[in-house]
């Protein structure tokens, strides 16, 4: 599955799982990357789900090297074991130009709440 594949599964079920490889990550040297030990983390009550992590990125332009850069980190993240989603501000009115109920008002304010962590 492509990253545009995974992304836009996950626009239309946030559940996917896909799984990658390190062919997902051919600018990491992987001698480099740590997994994270989690058990070194918690408290032994506490949940043990993938974090829930929102990636957010501002520019709505086709060639946006936020959002290049937003795919990289989510494809990071990903290979850490986190739940990513990202958010497309594509449509989102400027603050004050329309009612909260607006969709992709509605839509980041969801994806907020989901969230436990946010990468901007």
């Amino acid at each position: 599955m492509t990253n545009t594949e995974v992304d836009q599964a996950l626009a239309v079920d946030p559940t996917v799982s896909p799984e990658f490889s390190l062919d997902d990550l051919p600018n990491i040297d992987i001698d480099n990357l740590q997994p994270i030990d989690i058990e070194s983390l918690v408290a032994p009550n506490d949940s043990r789900h993938p974090p829930r992590i929102l990636v957010l990125y501002g520019s709505v332009r086709a060639r946006s090297f936020s959002r290049l850069a937003a795919e990289e980190s989510s494809r990071l993240l990903r290979w850490y074991g986190c739940e990513v989603k990202m958010f497309d501000p594509s449509g989102l009115p400027l603050p004050d130009d329309v009612d909260s109920d607006h969709p992709k008002v509605q839509e980041l304010r969801e994806l907020a709440q989901w969230s436990e962590g946010m990468l901007w």
